[in-house]
């Protein structure tokens, strides 16, 4: 499958093996607002920050917590099959800011991970943001500049964004 935007929507070919040729078959995908699925490598848990550490404890606590529903965790650990799953059913994915290596602001590069992935999310009607700052309005500072990740439905990455605003 091909995903593709111009700036004006998302649409999604399939390879038809047959006739060798993409054909069309997610017109203008849209990301649902809300969701119950999220993604982040739990492993780095201790290094997350406090804004994400809460968002995630409260996805975990279930009907139980304050959300008052269950949430599916993922971990796909390619950013490309998580943005596509979240295209196709909803979601968010996390990269996080975390403490692990104080030296990088974030784990994938601006340029060519987080801007691409960013437009197609946001062309789809998603959110992408660094948890405090919109992605797509960041100016390069270095080619290879690593920058925090989260993106998905637009109601869970605004809630991360609060979060981080009121820390």
């Amino acid at each position: 499958m091909i995903v593709l935007t111009s700036g004006h929507g998302v649409n999604g070919f399939t390879l038809d093996q047959n006739i060798g040729e993409f054909i069309l078959t997610h017109p203008g995908m849209k990301i649902p607002a809300d969701s119950h699925e999220f993604a982040i490598n739990a492993s780095n848990e201790r290094f997350w920050e406090a804004p994400v550490q809460r968002y995630v404890d409260e996805c975990l606590a279930g009907v139980e917590g304050p959300r008052k529903k269950n949430f599916n965790m993922r971990w796909i650990a390619s950013m490309v099959a998580e943005v596509h799953r979240i295209l196709i059913r909803g979601g968010v994915f996390m990269y996080p800011k975390d403490t692990k290596d104080p030296g990088k602001a974030g784990k994938l590069r601006l340029m060519y991970e987080a801007n691409p992935m960013s437009f197609i999310v946001e062309q789809a009607g998603g959110v992408s943001t660094t948890g405090l700052e919109r992605i797509l309005d960041m100016q390069p500072a270095d080619l290879h500049q690593r920058v925090p990740v989260i993106l998905g439905s637009k109601n869970e990455v605004d809630r991360i964004i609060a979060y981080h605003q009121s820390s």
